[in-house]
């Protein structure tokens, strides 16, 4: 996870993590957890991402347990 707390208005958070074996990353503004992007990595290039509701609430959990 990478906190991006540096910034002038507004921080973030980054997660990165494997699933169904592919890697995807997704950042979320750190005051409200809103999804800022997310990313798929396949073959040295990122994509746009659509990951399931359950998951993106999974991971909003995982950060707020280490954050808050």
């Amino acid at each position: 996870m990478i906190i991006d707390d540096d910034f002038v208005t507004e921080e973030y958070v980054t997660v990165q993590f494997i699933h169904h074996q592919r890697q995807y990353s997704v950042t979320f503004k750190k005051a409200d957890l809103e999804v800022v992007n997310e990313w798929v990595f396949e073959e040295e290039t990122s994509l746009p991402a659509d990951l399931p509701n359950e998951l993106i609430e999974s991971i909003r959990e995982e950060i707020k347990k280490k954050i808050y």
